[in-house]
């Protein structure tokens, strides 16, 4: 079900908005609950509305009467908007006369875009290391866990938040796993981090058992601190990484945050979801789990536990993305978008 075998473990938006194909208004871009800089990329296409080919498409803010209309079955430029909170109408009309219209709230806000949310406290001193998916991910079956598992990643640019997404695609029997890893820093003295991204699923997640997040570290002494959490499906709740062993004799485990409801299955499908997760680390390794962020919702952790193990690794941070198969035999697609770690 996990790994541990090994001890190894990716801008702004919340729910994008989907409708069936074909029929009425598709927003790609921006997605429900997004943050946005005053300047931002509309990306929306309508190829049928009421049965109708659709001969040309429009936007409009709040209650205004003022629409902008292109002629044409799909929209992707940048557009503006006063700093608040609004509603994006997103709208095509027939070449009989009928009209569609899809609804998303944003909030523009005098910054840039960011992904990360208003209730993640960052300093302003941080480094930030973004989209951290379009790099060279590995990927790899985790044999600490049960069953089998193989797995392909690329690129893709649909569903995208912003262009370029991480598609995952595992395969699995006996509820196997499959892990998807990549390095994107060298910083060993960094003792905070924010785990920021957007993930996406299809139908497929009726066959997830868990969703794993990991940032690893190396450590000054040499050592490897292994944290993460997990939407786990087994247990209902958010779990986390500890080693319930000793540094030369690690024996990592899953602690399940009791206070807390989970399931990787009952997320919604064909919708981005924000994840966020923020932790502290001393100079051993004893690692603070502060809180987990589902599309905007914040779950404190608040626990401290060891996670530092010798795995002779060099300077070096690492994320990893796990897909836990459920099932004796089956898929799961997921995607990885607008993931950003920052570190202080």
């Amino acid at each position: 079900m996990n790994r541990f075998a090994r001890l190894v473990f990716a801008s702004s938006c919340s729910l994008a908005l989907t409708v069936p194909a074909l029929a009425g208004v598709v927003i790609n871009s921006p997605a429900n609950g997004s943050y946005l800089s005053s300047s931002f990329r509309l990306d929306a296409y309508s190829t049928s509305c009421g049965s109708q080919p659709v001969g040309a498409m429009g936007y409009s803010f709040d209650d205004s009467s003022n629409t902008s209309i292109v002629d044409a079955q799909s929209i992707d430029k940048s557009i503006s908007s006063a700093t608040g909170s609004h509603v994006l109408h997103v709208k095509s009309w027939g070449d009989r006369g009928s009209s569609c219209v899809t609804d998303i709230d944003i909030h523009v806000t005098s910054g840039s875009s960011s992904t990360s949310s208003a209730s993640v406290s960052i300093p302003s001193g941080a480094s930030s290391v973004s989209n951290i998916q379009v790099l060279n991910w590995s990927k790899t079956h985790d044999s600490g866990g049960s069953g089998s598992a193989s797995g392909y990643t690329d690129l893709v640019t649909s569903p995208s938040l912003y262009g370029t997404t991480r598609r995952t695609v595992t395969t699995f029997s006996n509820n196997g796993d499959e892990r998807y890893s990549v390095t994107f820093s060298d910083n060993t003295s960094a003792k905070n981090f924010v785990w920021d991204g957007w993930v996406y699923f299809t139908s497929s997640s009726s066959q997830l058992a868990n969703l794993e997040l990991d940032v690893n570290q190396t450590l000054p002494s040499g050592a490897t601190m292994f944290a993460g959490v997990q939407c786990d499906g087994w247990t209902g709740h958010w779990s986390y990484t500890s080693n319930t062993g000793s540094v030369s004799s690690p024996r990592m485990k899953w602690i399940q945050a009791n206070n807390t409801s989970c399931n990787p299955q009952k997320w919604s499908q064909y919708k981005w979801h924000h994840v966020q997760f923020s932790l502290s680390r001393d100079n051993s390794g004893y690692v603070t789990y502060h809180s987990v962020w589902l599309d905007g919702a914040q779950i404190q952790l608040n626990a401290t536990v060891p996670t530092a193990a010798n795995d002779g690794w060099g300077a070096a941070i690492n994320t990893q993305f796990q897909i836990d198969g459920y099932g004796s035999s089956g898929h799961v697609t997921a995607y990885l978008d607008s993931l950003k770690i920052s570190m202080w």
